[in-house]
């Protein structure tokens, strides 16, 4: 692995944990793709430092298991808007 990409894996991968935050949002930050954030937090982390990928996952499970709420959310705010104006 090339070391640009190492040195951003660990970037994301601490930023996730930091503020955990939704691959999207890294994503947006660090100017790549979900696809690309995706593959580096899953395959490419854990061969560079398991246990901050472990934290990661930790994060990312808990994206998961709220992200029906956030979509809701979304909706409500969409719907909400769109009356007002």
């Amino acid at each position: 692995m090339q070391d640009y990409i190492q040195e951003r894996v660990l970037q994301i991968a601490a930023y996730i944990v930091e503020y955990r935050c939704t691959v999207r949002r890294a994503a947006n930050v660090f100017n790549v793709s979900k696809s690309t954030v995706h593959k580096d937090v899953t395959e490419r982390l854990p061969r560079l430092n398991s246990r901050l990928a472990g934290e990661v996952r930790e994060v990312l499970n808990a994206n998961k298991a709220e992200r029906h709420l956030r979509g809701g959310e979304a909706t409500r705010k969409k719907y909400k808007e769109s009356r007002v104006s």
